[in-house]
Protein backbone atom coordinates (compact mmCIF):
# COMPACT_ATOMS: atom_id res chain seq x y z
CA UNK A 1 0.00 0.00 0.00
CA UNK A 2 1.45 3.37 -1.01
CA UNK A 3 1.84 6.05 1.63
CA UNK A 4 -0.41 9.09 1.45
CA UNK A 5 1.35 12.21 0.18
CA UNK A 6 1.94 14.87 2.79
CA UNK A 7 -0.01 18.09 2.25
CA UNK A 8 1.96 20.76 0.42
CA UNK A 9 0.67 24.30 -0.09
CA UNK A 10 1.80 26.32 -3.10
CA UNK A 11 1.31 29.96 -4.12
CA UNK A 12 2.04 31.46 -7.54
CA UNK A 13 2.56 35.18 -8.15
CA UNK A 14 4.53 37.41 -10.47
CA UNK A 15 7.60 38.95 -8.88
CA UNK A 16 7.18 42.48 -7.51
CA UNK A 17 9.75 45.14 -6.73
CA UNK A 18 10.33 45.50 -2.94
CA UNK A 19 6.79 44.11 -2.34
CA UNK A 20 4.36 45.06 0.41
CA UNK A 21 3.85 42.96 3.57
CA UNK A 22 0.90 41.03 2.10
CA UNK A 23 3.18 39.52 -0.55
CA UNK A 24 5.49 38.20 2.16
CA UNK A 25 2.58 36.86 4.19
CA UNK A 26 1.66 34.73 1.18
CA UNK A 27 5.26 33.53 0.88
CA UNK A 28 5.28 32.60 4.57
CA UNK A 29 1.93 30.77 4.40
CA UNK A 30 3.03 28.20 1.82
CA UNK A 31 5.62 25.46 1.40
CA UNK A 32 6.69 26.62 -2.05
CA UNK A 33 6.26 30.02 -3.66
CA UNK A 34 6.53 30.09 -7.45
CA UNK A 35 7.50 33.33 -9.17
CA UNK A 36 5.27 33.45 -12.24
CA UNK A 37 7.61 35.48 -14.43
CA UNK A 38 6.89 33.65 -17.67
CA UNK A 39 3.88 35.92 -17.93
CA UNK A 40 3.48 39.07 -20.03
CA UNK A 41 5.15 42.17 -18.63
CA UNK A 42 2.55 44.85 -17.87
CA UNK A 43 3.33 48.55 -17.52
CA UNK A 44 2.19 50.70 -14.61
CA UNK A 45 2.04 47.61 -12.41
CA UNK A 46 3.84 46.25 -9.33
CA UNK A 47 6.46 44.36 -11.34
CA UNK A 48 8.83 47.33 -11.49
CA UNK A 49 7.55 49.78 -8.90
CA UNK A 50 6.37 50.22 -5.34
CA UNK A 51 5.61 52.97 -2.85
CA UNK A 52 7.40 54.41 0.15
CA UNK A 53 5.90 56.66 2.86
CA UNK A 54 7.53 60.10 2.78
CA UNK A 55 7.02 63.21 4.95
CA UNK A 56 4.53 64.46 2.35
CA UNK A 57 2.70 61.17 1.74
CA UNK A 58 3.37 58.17 -0.49
CA UNK A 59 5.84 58.32 -3.36
CA UNK A 60 6.56 55.85 -6.16
CA UNK A 61 9.94 54.24 -6.76
CA UNK A 62 9.95 53.03 -10.37
CA UNK A 63 12.58 50.89 -12.06
CA UNK A 64 12.82 52.08 -15.68
CA UNK A 65 12.29 49.06 -17.94
CA UNK A 66 12.75 48.74 -21.69
CA UNK A 67 9.46 47.67 -23.25
CA UNK A 68 10.29 46.21 -26.66
CA UNK A 69 7.12 44.35 -27.53
CA UNK A 70 3.57 43.72 -26.38
CA UNK A 71 4.37 40.04 -25.79
CA UNK A 72 7.47 40.73 -23.69
CA UNK A 73 7.63 38.49 -20.63
CA UNK A 74 8.57 39.65 -17.15
CA UNK A 75 11.69 37.49 -17.17
CA UNK A 76 12.72 39.03 -20.50
CA UNK A 77 12.39 42.60 -19.23
CA UNK A 78 15.62 44.58 -18.86
CA UNK A 79 16.38 47.79 -17.00
CA UNK A 80 16.77 50.78 -19.33
CA UNK A 81 18.69 53.19 -17.07
CA UNK A 82 21.87 52.30 -15.21
CA UNK A 83 21.53 54.84 -12.39
CA UNK A 84 18.06 53.79 -11.19
CA UNK A 85 19.40 51.91 -8.14
CA UNK A 86 21.49 54.81 -6.86
CA UNK A 87 18.49 57.15 -7.20
CA UNK A 88 16.21 54.73 -5.36
CA UNK A 89 18.70 54.23 -2.54
CA UNK A 90 19.08 57.98 -2.07
CA UNK A 91 15.30 58.36 -1.85
CA UNK A 92 15.00 55.51 0.67
CA UNK A 93 17.92 56.75 2.79
CA UNK A 94 16.56 60.31 2.87
CA UNK A 95 13.03 59.19 3.68
CA UNK A 96 13.84 56.64 6.39
CA UNK A 97 17.03 58.04 7.95
CA UNK A 98 15.13 58.83 11.16
CA UNK A 99 13.18 55.56 11.27
CA UNK A 100 13.99 53.66 14.50
CA UNK A 101 15.54 50.61 12.80
CA UNK A 102 16.86 52.01 9.53
CA UNK A 103 20.50 51.62 10.62
CA UNK A 104 19.88 47.93 11.36
CA UNK A 105 19.29 47.22 7.65
CA UNK A 106 21.18 50.10 6.03
CA UNK A 107 24.52 48.50 5.18
CA UNK A 108 23.24 45.30 3.60
CA UNK A 109 20.43 47.00 1.71
CA UNK A 110 22.73 49.73 0.44
CA UNK A 111 25.12 47.07 -0.84
CA UNK A 112 22.31 45.48 -2.84
CA UNK A 113 21.31 48.81 -4.35
CA UNK A 114 24.90 49.67 -5.25
CA UNK A 115 25.25 46.25 -6.92
CA UNK A 116 21.84 44.82 -7.95
CA UNK A 117 23.64 41.96 -9.68
CA UNK A 118 21.65 41.99 -12.91
CA UNK A 119 19.90 44.14 -15.48
CA UNK A 120 16.98 41.69 -15.65
CA UNK A 121 13.94 42.83 -13.66
CA UNK A 122 13.05 39.31 -12.45
CA UNK A 123 16.49 38.75 -10.95
CA UNK A 124 16.52 42.20 -9.34
CA UNK A 125 13.11 41.55 -7.78
CA UNK A 126 14.22 38.12 -6.61
CA UNK A 127 17.22 39.56 -4.80
CA UNK A 128 15.14 42.07 -2.85
CA UNK A 129 12.51 39.41 -2.07
CA UNK A 130 15.24 37.17 -0.66
CA UNK A 131 16.56 40.02 1.48
CA UNK A 132 13.17 40.76 3.05
CA UNK A 133 12.42 37.06 3.57
CA UNK A 134 15.71 36.68 5.42
CA UNK A 135 15.01 39.64 7.67
CA UNK A 136 11.51 38.37 8.47
CA UNK A 137 12.73 34.82 9.09
CA UNK A 138 10.81 33.32 6.16
CA UNK A 139 12.37 30.08 4.88
CA UNK A 140 9.86 29.10 2.20
CA UNK A 141 11.27 27.56 -0.99
CA UNK A 142 11.10 30.11 -3.81
CA UNK A 143 11.18 28.75 -7.36
CA UNK A 144 10.41 29.96 -10.89
CA UNK A 145 7.53 28.99 -13.17
CA UNK A 146 10.19 28.30 -15.82
CA UNK A 147 11.35 25.38 -13.65
CA UNK A 148 8.10 23.58 -14.46
CA UNK A 149 5.77 22.68 -17.34
CA UNK A 150 3.55 25.42 -18.73
CA UNK A 151 0.31 24.26 -20.35
CA UNK A 152 -2.46 26.23 -22.12
CA UNK A 153 -5.32 27.77 -20.13
CA UNK A 154 -5.10 30.25 -17.26
CA UNK A 155 -6.51 27.96 -14.57
CA UNK A 156 -5.12 24.78 -16.11
CA UNK A 157 -1.63 26.25 -16.11
CA UNK A 158 -1.83 27.12 -12.41
CA UNK A 159 -3.09 23.65 -11.55
CA UNK A 160 -0.28 22.01 -13.53
CA UNK A 161 2.33 24.16 -11.79
CA UNK A 162 0.97 23.11 -8.40
CA UNK A 163 0.98 19.45 -9.41
CA UNK A 164 4.49 19.65 -10.88
CA UNK A 165 5.67 21.15 -7.58
CA UNK A 166 4.11 18.23 -5.71
CA UNK A 167 1.42 20.46 -4.26
CA UNK A 168 -1.92 19.42 -2.85
CA UNK A 169 -3.21 22.90 -1.92
CA UNK A 170 -3.13 26.26 -3.71
CA UNK A 171 -3.25 29.67 -2.03
CA UNK A 172 -4.40 32.32 -4.49
CA UNK A 173 -4.46 36.08 -4.34
CA UNK A 174 -8.01 37.51 -4.19
CA UNK A 175 -7.77 39.28 -7.58
CA UNK A 176 -7.56 35.92 -9.34
CA UNK A 177 -11.21 35.24 -8.46
CA UNK A 178 -12.00 37.14 -11.67
CA UNK A 179 -10.62 34.35 -13.85
CA UNK A 180 -9.88 31.19 -11.86
CA UNK A 181 -12.27 28.28 -12.47
CA UNK A 182 -12.47 26.46 -9.09
CA UNK A 183 -13.79 23.23 -10.64
CA UNK A 184 -10.48 22.73 -12.49
CA UNK A 185 -8.68 22.63 -9.14
CA UNK A 186 -11.33 20.32 -7.67
CA UNK A 187 -11.10 17.91 -10.61
CA UNK A 188 -7.33 17.73 -10.13
CA UNK A 189 -7.68 17.04 -6.40
CA UNK A 190 -6.06 20.36 -5.42
CA UNK A 191 -7.60 22.32 -2.56
CA UNK A 192 -8.14 25.99 -3.47
CA UNK A 193 -7.83 28.72 -0.82
CA UNK A 194 -8.01 32.51 -1.08
CA UNK A 195 -5.68 34.98 0.57
CA UNK A 196 -7.33 37.57 2.81
CA UNK A 197 -5.48 40.88 3.02
CA UNK A 198 -7.90 42.56 5.41
CA UNK A 199 -7.37 43.37 9.08
CA UNK A 200 -3.70 44.31 9.21
CA UNK A 201 -2.75 46.12 12.43
CA UNK A 202 -1.10 49.53 12.24
CA UNK A 203 2.35 50.35 13.58
CA UNK A 204 4.13 53.62 14.33
CA UNK A 205 4.75 54.85 10.79
CA UNK A 206 6.73 57.92 9.75
CA UNK A 207 4.99 60.58 7.72
CA UNK A 208 1.54 62.16 7.87
CA UNK A 209 -1.78 60.43 8.47
CA UNK A 210 -3.50 58.36 7.29
CA UNK A 211 -1.64 55.12 7.87
CA UNK A 212 -0.59 53.49 4.59
CA UNK A 213 -0.71 49.69 4.43
CA UNK A 214 0.10 49.38 0.73
CA UNK A 215 3.73 50.48 0.83
CA UNK A 216 6.89 48.39 0.52
CA UNK A 217 7.63 45.97 3.35
CA UNK A 218 10.86 47.94 3.87
CA UNK A 219 8.66 50.50 5.63
CA UNK A 220 7.60 47.82 8.12
CA UNK A 221 11.19 46.73 8.73
CA UNK A 222 12.55 50.25 9.17
CA UNK A 223 9.81 51.20 11.62
CA UNK A 224 9.46 48.00 13.67
CA UNK A 225 12.70 46.02 13.28
CA UNK A 226 12.57 42.52 14.74
CA UNK A 227 8.98 43.17 15.85
CA UNK A 228 7.82 43.21 12.21
CA UNK A 229 6.18 39.73 12.34
CA UNK A 230 3.78 41.03 15.03
CA UNK A 231 2.23 43.27 12.39
CA UNK A 232 1.76 40.52 9.82
CA UNK A 233 -0.87 37.79 9.54
CA UNK A 234 1.13 34.63 8.87
CA UNK A 235 3.17 34.50 12.08
CA UNK A 236 0.71 32.70 14.34
CA UNK A 237 2.96 32.77 17.39
CA UNK A 238 4.05 36.40 16.98
CA UNK A 239 1.62 37.91 19.53
CA UNK A 240 -0.06 39.92 16.77
CA UNK A 241 -1.47 43.12 18.32
CA UNK A 242 -4.64 43.04 16.21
Amino acid sequence: MSELALPKKVAILQSNYIPWKGFFDMVNMVDEFILYDDMQYTTRDWRNRNKIKTPTGTSWLVIPVRHDSRDQKINESVVSEAKWAIKHWRSIAQTYAKAPFFKQYKDELEAIYLNPGSDYLSLINHRFIQFVCKELGINTKISWSSDYTLVPGKTERLVQLVLDAGGTEYLSGPAAQDYIVPSVFADAGVKLEWMDYSGYPEYQQLGPAPFEHGVTALDLLFNTGSEAPRFMKSFASSDNPA
